[in-house]
């Protein structure tokens, strides 16, 4: 299935299984939210979320073109919000900035910053592609750096701000066959930690939400690899070693990291910053 299909898929089963809401309580109505990645997976299910929530919203990511433009009209539609999209290069510092001027020069602000943008790759360290090491840390951990540097001078300006950084409970364990990713998120907690320091009296908050395996188009691409890497069938790294890492055995749920990306968000949440919040199962608790 290529990526049009699945972000019209995605769409389709949130919309009619109703586990995102047409409208929900219009906690950020006014709001102005940017999320990476945002065109399937996780970073859909948060747009979706926050745009119910009442935030207008730009989406960011890549796929089949007028696939996105009928996600952008629908959640337009169906929210009553104003959805744009961006095609911006994650790798690219300057694509990120110009992203995030854009944005601002729409709506006037960066209210809430979602980075969520992510690629993934498996193989042991001494056979890992040096481009692959390079691209996972520019899109994995350095794409947010220049995210939140962009963005952080319009927060400052309203004193107000949420930046959630969509990182993994692989910033808080290890996995082996993941050198890159493991390296990435672990920076991505760090700088999450390191900036909520620097703004936390500009009423700004800064939390990174650490999810355990969601069976999103991402986890489904690395299974066939990690089925080489290991010697063993898909089916057996379904259950031997994603879920075995997760003692309630089940796959974490889109709608479940963007409910708690969504509370993070409101006002409720003004006290947690620089928190690490995971979302595993109980991954991290063994």
């Amino acid at each position: 299935m290529d990526i049009g299909s699945t972000i019209a898929q995605q769409a389709r089963e949130q919309h009619s299984a109703g586990a995102i809401p047409t409208r929900t309580a219009s906690t950020l109505e006014g709001k102005n939210a940017l999320v990476t990645g945002s065109t399937s997976g996780i970073g859909l299910g948060i747009a979706t979320r926050l745009a119910a929530s009442g935030a207008n919203v730009v989406l960011n990511g890549f796929g089949d073109p007028a696939e996105i433009e009928r996600l952008r009209a629908r959640l337009t539609a169906e929210h009553r919000v104003s959805v744009t999209y961006e095609d911006a290069d994650m790798t690219r510092p300057e694509a990120i900035a110009a992203m995030v001027a854009r944005m601002i020069d729409r709506f006037g602000s960066v209210d809430v910053l979602v980075n969520n943008a992510g690629i993934q790759h498996v193989a042991p360290v001494d056979e890992f592609p040096p481009d692959r090491w390079d691209a996972i840390i520019a899109i994995n951990l350095s794409s947010s750096f220049h995210t939140v540097r962009a963005a952080l001078p319009a927060m400052k300006a309203r004193r107000w701000g949420r930046i959630i950084n969509i990182a993994s409970a692989h910033a808080l364990v290890a996995s082996p066959f993941k050198s890159a990713y493991v390296a990435a998120k672990h920076g991505l907690a760090g700088l999450t930690k390191s900036v909520a320091l620097e703004v936390a009296e500009h009423g700004i908050t800064v939390n990174a939400v650490c999810p355990g395996y969601v069976l999103t188009p991402l986890v489904a691409k690395q299974i066939p690899d990690t089925a080489k890497a290991r010697g063993i069938s898909e089916e057996a790294v379904k259950r031997d070693v994603l879920l075995a890492a997760q003692p309630m055995k089940k796959f974490v749920t889109v709608e479940e990291v963007a409910a708690l990306t969504a509370f993070l968000c409101s006002q409720e949440a003004a006290s947690i910053t620089g928190a690490l919040l995971a979302v595993d199962g109980g991954w991290t608790a063994q």
